[in-house]
């Protein structure tokens, strides 16, 4: 491998903001190519923690810690979106974090994504800014219902989210976002739902992953299916779709992008800048999964090869899924990744399997 000015050295440390399992999984692909990992993560007992090499246990209003978290590495990353502003500021002058802090600003608030991603010329749902009762009647007469009233911050696995059904739900929806600034999203009349992980290197390289077809239950992922049923243009429209984000963001890193698949074409439903539970498949379904992939490229390494060679269906285990452990511990051809979560909570995701065919 011709090493570049940009590539991390085995031994580097890379700092995680995040301690949960995204950042217990990263931390794993760090160590395999000879990295250590430092995670920021004010709950102690946190998955990332039992793998990692150092834990900062701080507030991420702890400016000091913030300072020594910092120094300590020599790239930071991150397993979550909704990062304070005001520490990035106090990080960002001390190391580089990669994906860079516009694909946050981006991905943090609903409404911006959403402006941003129909000002690269893609498709979403119709939407609206919801700042009052007034705004949410004048949005129904234009969008109409069905439609989901979501915070346009902070929102995530179906928290934060009131479905309208009809203009008579509407009082009851916005009683429900608790005063916090939303966004109207119409219904989409969508045969499936897929997602494609996608990654851009340090050099502006991109690689994706095949699409995945995503089955959600209660508002979480519940599976995660590699060959996903698209017909060959639409998985080259998602490709093309993916790498113009990357592209438009200059990006560095691992993104998941969600999309609903319409007799009109892909509809973008949302954007993480992060690698995704839909991509999970990957750890038993390519030679380099997307946290390898995501770790190479905030190194500064070049991207590895995430061809698939074999049909997985992921599927979360979520809360009393946990009691199925011993029987999948016997089942032919299921990879076990389970996370360490102390409690197991009802809608908590504890681990996931990977189904090889």
């Amino acid at each position: 491998m011709r090493k570049t000015p940009d590539m991390l050295p085995t031994g580097s440390t890379i700092g995680i903001l995040g301690g949960g399992q995204l950042g217990r999984m990263l931390s794993v692909a760090a160590s395999r190519l000879g990295f250590k990992t430092c995670i920021f993560e004010p709950g102690g007992d946190c998955p990332a923690s039992h793998v990692a090499n150092y834990h900062f246990q701080a507030e991420y209003d702890d400016v000091e810690a913030l300072k020594k978290f910092a120094a300590s590495v020599d790239v930071i990353t991150y397993e979550f979106e909704n990062i304070p502003t005001s520490a990035l500021d106090i990080l960002e002058n001390i190391r580089p974090i990669r994906p860079g802090r516009e694909a946050l600003r981006v991905s943090q608030d609903r409404m911006t994504e959403k402006d941003f991603l129909t000002g690269l010329g893609l498709k979403t749902a119709p939407y609206a800014d919801i700042p009052d009762a007034a705004a949410l009647s004048a949005a129904l007469d234009s969008i109409g219902a069905p439609a989901i009233l979501k915070t346009r911050r902070f929102g995530y696995d179906g928290k934060g989210q009131a479905r309208i059904k009809a203009a008579s739900d509407a009082d009851q929806a916005l009683a429900d976002m608790k005063g916090a600034p939303s966004i109207l999203e119409g219904f989409v009349d969508f045969t499936s739902e897929v997602s494609i992980i996608a990654a851009r290197g340090l050099d502006g390289s991109v690689a994706c992953y095949d699409p995945g077809e995503n089955v959600h239950r209660d508002g979480i992922l519940h599976t995660t299916t590699v060959p996903a049923t698209l017909p060959a243009s639409a998985r080259t429209d998602a490709v093309l779709l993916a790498a113009k984000i990357l592209n438009a963001l200059d990006y560095v890193g691992v993104m998941g992008v969600e999309l609903f698949v319409t007799p009109q074409g892909l509809i973008v439903n949302e954007i993480a800048p992060r690698v995704h539970n839909s991509g999970h498949w990957t750890q038993n379904g390519c030679v380099v999964d997307q946290f390898e992939q995501h770790i190479r490229a905030v190194a500064g390494w070049p991207l590895g090869d995430g061809t698939r060679h074999a049909d997985v269906v992921m599927e979360n285990l979520i809360g009393d899924d946990m009691s199925r452990v011993p029987a999948l511990a016997q089942e032919p051809g299921v990879a076990l990744h389970l996370y360490g979560k102390a409690e197991v909570k009802a809608g908590r995701k504890m681990g996931h399997v990977n189904r090889v065919g």
